[in-house]
């Protein structure tokens, strides 16, 4: 056999072994990524109703001192 033909074999069985690779793992770690958004969802949430006072503040002070520099 040339060098040809192996190269084309080998070539063959990559692409083979890539598309089974590809179909069995195409929906990925679907409870992985539920958990996850999940968890980012409750700690912004949480995070938020906590600093929100204070960045209202902040924000109005801010403005406010804004306004007198005209």
């Amino acid at each position: 056999m040339n060098l040809t033909m192996q190269i084309i074999r080998v070539n063959l069985l990559l692409k083979s072994k890539a598309i089974a690779f590809i179909k069995s793992d195409s929906r990925g770690d679907v409870p992985g990524w539920v958990l996850v958004v999940l968890m980012t969802t409750a700690l912004v949430t949480g995070i938020w109703s906590i600093a929100a006072p204070k960045l209202t503040t902040i924000l109005r002070n801010s403005l406010d001192a804004m306004g007198g520099i005209r």
